[in-house]
């Protein structure tokens, strides 16, 4: 059985438009309650709409203005509901999912009511966005056509969670370093300095979580290709936002950079360290807020000058080994624990109940923790 509600055609000079439903057997109640909603609009009796997508909505949340009344309500097996509510000069649908979703829409007279209605319905609606342990980190490379980007989702603890894996001497710095803001920015150069497995790629992945709100964080995966490659340079340190709707900091992370930044960088690199020096401090890096973040394992005398000058570094900081009693500490017992000390692979390693010797560099790959 089918029915069809026919309206009127309108006059020649109304701005309203005809429509026709059509209901059968196969429609539902929430089938009606979209056609009843859709309708004002598709006739310009209300020719404004506005939607929104509301997510961890609250169980106590009404959805419903003040000044509405509910005509019809359709629920569903699974948890879903469907209101149809109405009001005067607009029409307001809301639909709730069993998932704590709910997708709301409006249609009115007016531009301004629309917009009224709809923020009344959802203000307060949502429960905060929770922690989350991931942070969005972007990944540069060089391709066959010129330099790529993606964006990847990484875990990433806060530092108040992790600070106690770094020795008391850097806690200091590091904690000073992870409370900066845009206001702080003394210096584009962040240099972290010390043996492998100390942590320091983790500090850089915490480092992206406690600035997430104001700087974007990318990693180049090819260095040494970057500042030989001045078409790559540009396409990484002009960059681009990922938010549209403010302009942020940028800090471009280099991972095991020893050869570009160690006392000879400038004859085995050639133009490299200039053009790194030049992004941190010169004319390329004018008028774009970049930071430069370089991990090594180089001691800090056999590192350029240059790159360690006074006024150049944000943060200088050498991320070594805990002591005896700070590895004691850290791991509840004394056993495997050497008089000089452990790094935080070593830690781990003595946990996991694996046995550890010296910590061995393979200068290809690095060590990452």
């Amino acid at each position: 059985m089918s029915v069809i509600k026919e309206v009127p055609f309108p006059a020649p000079d109304s701005p309203e438009l005809p429509m026709n439903i059509w209901i059968d057997d196969a429609d539902s109640a929430i089938d009606v309650i979209d056609a009843l909603a859709l309708s004002p609009f598709a006739t310009g009796v209300q020719p404004w709409s506005r939607l929104a997508s509301l997510e961890r909505v609250r169980p106590d949340a009404t959805l419903t203005p003040a000044s509405g009344r509910v005509v019809r309500t359709a629920s569903v097996e699974d948890g879903s509901e469907s209101r149809l509510i109405c009001g005067d000069g607009w029409t307001l649908r809301v639909i709730r999912h069993r998932n704590r979703t709910a997708t709301v829409s409006v249609t009115a007279v007016s531009e301004e009511l629309a917009s009224s209605v709809l923020k009344e319905t959802t203000k307060d609606a949502e429960e905060p966005e929770p922690e989350t342990d991931h942070v969005e980190m972007g990944f540069w490379w060089r391709g066959t056509h010129g330099g790529t980007r993606s964006d990847k989702p990484i875990t990433a603890q806060q530092w108040a969670e992790i600070s106690g894996n770094y020795p008391e001497r850097a806690r200091g710095a590091l904690d000073a370093l992870m409370a900066v803001k845009p206001s702080d920015v003394n210096g584009r150069l962040i240099l972290l300095h010390g043996p492998p497995g100390t942590g320091k790629t983790t500090l850089l992945r915490s480092l992206a979580q406690q600035w997430r709100d104001w700087c974007q964080v990318d990693c180049v995966l090819d260095p040494e290709r970057l500042f030989n490659d001045p078409g790559y340079l540009m396409e990484v340190a002009v960059g681009y936002d990922t938010d549209e709707d403010r302009r942020r900091w940028r800090l471009l992370v280099l991972e095991d950079c020893d050869e570009l930044i160690s006392s000879s960088a400038k004859a085995q690199t050639g133009q490299g360290l200039s053009r790194l020096l030049n992004l941190t401090d010169g004319l390329l890096g004018q008028g774009r807020d970049v930071l430069v973040a370089i991990t090594t394992n180089e001691d800090l005398e056999r590192l350029h000058p240059a790159v360690v000058r006074p006024g150049r570094c944000l943060a200088q900081v050498e991320v070594g080994a805990l002591t005896r009693d700070e590895a004691v500490k850290w791991l509840g017992s004394a056993e495997g624990v050497g008089p000089s000390g452990a790094t935080l692979a070593e830690l781990y390693a003595i946990r996991q109940g694996r046995a550890v010797g010296p910590v061995a560099h393979d200068e290809s790959t690095g060590l990452y923790l």
